[in-house]
């Protein structure tokens, strides 16, 4: 994609919010922040696999020490997919013509060519760190920033429970941040289909709703009635920590880390952690039997059944909260076309969502440095329980 040039109109403007590639003001914002890439679970000790950030094709291994690495896509000889050769000790080998590279992107070997020739050859290579579950990478340039941002007490309970989840969706990663942002759709689409766990907590009634930009981001303040005010923090840029039910009557509520990761214009991998707080040896397990049985969703896999046949899932949790954002995202189409909207006062999330964005990336196209994000001394309190819940 060319560079982004400074916008003329409010089209333009509006345009520029979905971008991902290097060469865009968006893409340029997104390299200065760590992303999840993967989960941890899915790469073992000695391999590989591709995985996509931001438009570029990586190679994603884990060494034979159990460390992660993060090179180029592909071999830069003749430009094969790495992940499909061999992970030896701490490298791994193209399975073309064995090139081998190091964690950093160093050329080891070339076998064919010779040493003097592989000393002089280097790929890409970005910094990784683990948690929660999660490999998270930073795609940027220079030094990468302290995995701090992103952190939270919830997310490092002793002896909590902890699952994460991931699901690719064939749409812009914007208009799902936006939906982060967008408390009234609560009220109507997590009623949709059936009435789940989350739909039920929250109730129908439309909200007071406030916005306050914080250190990290936004919280977003959600009043629907005394005793149920819903609180969300999001962190800048594509990460909402929110509540939702337990699995079972009586079990805690769970804290959710989701993230919409970019993997490109026209595809979203979310990216999710559910920390539980541990209480009995029986709840616990049966919590953990439930994920197991229920957490490889993937509403994508039944686009047909959601969109023709209006079927959704039996499951009225993880499932069923996941098909019904599902729906109402795709239905914007791959890349939503902001120019034809019409918002109103319920909107007022997603205005300040656009403007921190814009004000993001002229910084960067002027050549300032932007806010620095920080991590928030002490978490929001996220309410659990509105009174009938209560009651």
């Amino acid at each position: 994609m060319s560079r982004d040039t400074a916008p003329t109109s409010v089209a333009e403007r509006l345009g520029h919010l979905h971008h991902t590639g290097p060469a865009t003001d968006m893409g340029r914002l997104l390299r200065r922040f760590w992303h999840p890439v993967a989960l941890s679970r899915e790469l073992r000790p000695g391999k590989a696999k591709a995985c996509r950030l931001l438009g570029e094709t990586m190679t994603l291994y884990r060494g034979e020490s159990g460390r992660p690495y993060l090179v180029a896509g592909h071999c830069p000889h003749r430009r094969t997919l790495l992940h499909t050769g061999w992970v030896q000790g701490e490298d791994i080998r193209c399975i073309y013509h064995g090139w081998k590279f190091d964690g950093a992107g160093q050329c080891r070997e070339a076998p064919a060519e010779g040493a003097e020739t592989a000393a002089k050859i280097r790929v890409p290579a970005w910094p990784v760190h683990e948690y929660a579950g999660m490999i998270f990478a930073w795609p940027g340039e220079g030094e990468a920033p302290e995995f701090s941002l992103l952190r939270k007490d919830v997310f490092e309970r002793p002896n909590g429970l902890m699952f994460a989840r991931a699901e690719t969706w064939r749409c812009n990663w914007f208009q799902l941040v936006e939906n982060s942002m967008d408390a009234v759709h609560v009220s109507f689409v997590h009623r949709a289909g059936l009435v789940g766990n989350f739909g039920a907590a929250v109730s129908g009634a439309l909200p007071l709703l406030e916005y306050l930009e914080t250190d990290a981001g936004i919280r977003q303040i959600a009043t629907r009635g005394p005793g149920n005010v819903r609180v969300s923090d999001w962190t800048f840029p594509n990460c909402n920590h929110i509540v939702v039910p337990g699995v079972g009557p009586g079990d805690p509520w769970i804290d959710v880390g989701h993230w919409n990761v970019p993997n490109d214009d026209e595809t979203t991998t979310r990216m999710m952690i559910y920390s539980i707080p541990s209480t009995t040896p029986e709840a616990d397990a049966r919590i953990t039997a439930y994920f197991g049985e229920f957490g490889d969703y993937n509403p994508a896999d039944h686009h047909d059944d959601l969109f023709d046949r209006g079927i959704y899932p039996r499951d009225v949790l993880l499932q069923l909260t996941s098909a019904q954002d599902y729906v109402a995202a795709l239905g914007q189409d791959a890349i939503a076309d902001r120019s034809r909207e019409r918002l109103g006062k319920s909107d007022a999330g997603i205005v300040l969502l656009r403007r921190l964005c814009w004000r993001e990336m002229d910084a960067i196209r002027e050549g300032r440095p932007g806010k620095l994000w920080t991590r928030l001394p002490n978490s929001a309190e996220l309410p659990t329980q509105n009174a009938a819940l209560a009651g």
